[in-house]
């Protein structure tokens, strides 16, 4: 025995004294002291001090997987404590002290009080309080640790802040705080993850001694810890700020999970180290966790395939396969799922470009027949996120309507915004409901005038105005000198979105000449340049025309065309009107020249991509709905075309398919 322990004394004497020639090198010696803006408190100062860390991985021993970081949060206690890190050898290296602690924390306190007395603990000064009756053991340090962080997560933000407050000012919290410090290298891996877990959660500053002395360890034993510890781990490293301990750690974890990842066996612990590899992960270790995934599909229950979902859109990672899967459960158990889970999963599908018909009709469905059950906040966040994954939620945006025309007073300023912005940009019909509807709006925002800021009142009438309404009293607003002032100061990283949206009034004020008490013109002032386009020509579409008009007499194709200083045509034919009008119409154009519109018949081609249109429908959105109208008044008849149709067909096929459009009668 005499032999083993010699060679253990030498092992940690020659790494100790590394350590100190390499502390001394660098000057580690000097400390700065960091404040908890949240909680200050001159007690914790020594043990919160805060060093300049550094931490390296080793990568000459990656097979291994051992970790190392060189760093400067060190101190007498710290020396003491790597004097007595548990060794590979026989527990009789360890001290006599140490070695009682550890068998009586094996035995789970069952003969003491201790672990009685704190489930009893209401808060966390009572957990402290009860540390100064009792000299815990290393696995109650983390128990109280984890007590008192599952304590304060249960109470509202007012009582928690006030409890944290005592918490970080009574002084057997730094006493707490300094034994963990001293016995982290003695405490098992879940331990030592709850432990660090639990002081990140409450707020101990992650730049502190005690947190940044447990990211090393966790380093140094990274072997040690299963699949449990390696998740408890993942979650609390998720939400850690990047210190170059956090980061040695991440990347440390990295391997261990792509060495591990063929034995990890639960779904919970794949999810979370997804999290935690995130969307800096190589592209074959995310198709690695891919395929892990789809192997587990037998395990995955609603909430699993939810955070699933969520978890991809973290990792920035789009698996089709995967979210079909998820999807498919969704779909399934639509019914009971709360508010705060399925809005993430259609947060998480516009995150990732993911969409599916059915499970977007189903959602839509399902929250307009059970709309009572939700908030009017809830309805509006699905309504947004609809519009945001181009979605048209019909039913949804029918149950709501009738919500909002029974009380218009049902909206708050910020929710009217949120409205006016999903129904204008989704352009869906509500039909024989439509006229009160917008009066509705248009009450509602009357209510709201005196308290709007010029820049929300733009964007109001905007709505309104792609919708084709023009109710008088915000317009009047709008146009009043006063208000316009305002718009002189406008930062100029805002200043192209105001533009346009004060050009498309315009537009829509001179062109529908809406019926108002007076006229209104908005001043060239704030219209700004509209500048030419920087499109070109669409090859596909300048060919297929081409041949189009190859076999049609007396039409002419006119490309890349610029309506009323706004809107771009990609192509406009124009051929004559066929020689039918009547001796009535002939008679009415005698003495005065018709117009272009009159003689002849213009068919303006329009190529847009899918973003264009709602999505799996044609019904076209916000500003392409518009543009089609005023193209329309215009005299002019819109064909659209997208430019997937465009690319994915053969150059016979393409013509055919544009013959189609533009020449339906033939």
């Amino acid at each position: 025995m005499s032999v083993w322990v010699t060679e253990e004394v030498i092992r940690w004497g020659l790494r100790f004294c590394s350590r100190r020639s390499l502390w001394q090198q660098r000057n580690f010696l000097e400390t700065t002291s960091v404040k908890d803006k949240s909680f200050p408190s001159q007690q914790l100062a020594h043990i919160w001090a805060a060093r300049q860390s550094q931490a390296c991985l080793d990568r000459s021993f990656v097979s291994s997987v051992r970790f190392y970081s060189q760093s400067s949060i060190h101190n007498a206690d710290l020396e003491e404590k790597e004097q007595h890190l548990p060794s590979p050898l026989a527990d009789s290296s360890l001290p006599a002290e140490i070695q009682a602690e550890a068998t009586a924390s094996r035995q789970i306190q069952r003969s003491s009080p201790f672990r009685d007395h704190l489930q009893r603990c209401g808060s966390p000064s009572d957990v402290l309080d009860l540390t100064c009756q009792y000299s815990p053991t290393v696995r109650q340090v983390s128990n109280c640790l984890t007590h008192i962080w599952s304590i304060t997560k249960k109470m509202s933000d007012e009582q928690r802040r006030y409890e944290l407050q005592l918490m970080f000012e009574h002084p057997a919290f730094d006493s707490l705080l300094q034994k963990a410090m001293k016995r982290v290298g003695h405490m098992r891996s879940d331990d030592m993850a709850y432990s660090l877990l639990s002081m990140v959660k409450l707020g101990v500053p992650q730049s502190s001694r005690v947190v940044q002395t447990f990211l090393r360890t966790c380093q140094e034993n990274l072997n040690d810890f299963d699949e449990k510890g390696l998740s408890i781990l993942a979650s609390c490293l998720e939400h850690m700020e990047g210190s170059t301990n956090v980061v040695a750690l991440k990347e440390g974890m990295r391997l261990v999970v792509e060495a591990r990842l063929p034995t990890i066996k639960n779904v919970m612990a794949l999810q979370t180290m997804m999290r935690l590899l995130g969307k800096d992960a190589p592209l074959d270790l995310k198709r690695k966790l891919e395929a892990k995934a789809l192997s587990m599909t037998d395990q995955f229950s609603l909430p699993k395939t939810q955070y699933m979902i969520s978890t991809m859109a973290t990792m920035g990672f789009y698996s089709r396969p995967l979210l079909d899967v998820c999807s498919k459960t969704i779909k399934e158990n639509l019914q009971g799922i709360p508010f705060n889970r399925l809005f993430t999963v259609l947060q998480s599908c516009w995150e990732l470009h993911y969409r599916d018909f059915e499970l977007l009709t189903g959602i839509s469905d399902y929250v307009a027949s059970t709309i009572d059950i939700w908030t009017k906040k809830q309805v509006v966040l699905f309504l947004s996120v609809f519009e945001n994954l181009a979605f048209c939620p019909a039913a949804l945006m029918e149950a709501f309507a009738d919500k909002v025309i029974a009380n218009p007073e049902y909206l708050t300023r910020k929710d009217l915004l949120c409205v006016l912005k999903v129904y204008s940009s989704l352009n869906y019909d509500l039909q024989h409901q439509r006229q009160q509807f917008l009066d509705s709006l248009s009450q509602a925002l009357d209510s709201y005038l005196p308290k709007m800021s010029g820049f929300e009142l733009l964007k109001a009438v905007y709505h309104l105005c792609l919708m084709g309404h023009f109710p008088s009293a915000p317009l009047e607003q709008l146009l009043q000198s006063n208000t316009l002032e305002k718009f002189k100061t406008t930062a100029p990283r805002f200043l192209p979105s105001q533009e346009r949206m004060f050009q498309t009034v315009n537009l829509c004020l001179r062109l529908e000449r809406p019926p108002l008490p007076q006229p209104l013109t908005v001043p060239p002032s704030v219209l700004g340049d509209p500048g030419p386009s920087s499109r070109t020509v669409n090859p596909s579409l300048s060919q297929g025309l081409q041949s189009v008009l190859g076999d049609q007499a007396d039409t002419m194709l006119q490309e890349m065309v610029v309506v009323e200083n706004f809107y771009l045509i990609d192509g406009v034919i124009t051929k004559p009107v066929p020689n039918q009008t009547s001796v009535t119409e002939t008679s009415s154009c005698a003495g005065e020249e018709c117009s272009p519109a009159e003689s002849s018949q213009r068919i303006a081609v329009i190529c847009t991509p899918h973003s264009g249109f709602c999505y799996g429908t044609s019904n076209p959105r916000g500003h392409l709905a518009v543009k089609i109208r005023h193209l329309k008044i215009l005299g002019y008849n819109p064909v659209l075309v997208t430019e997937h149709e465009l690319q994915s067909a053969s150059e016979e096929k393409r013509t055919d398919f544009l013959r189609g459009h533009v020449f339906p009668d033939h």
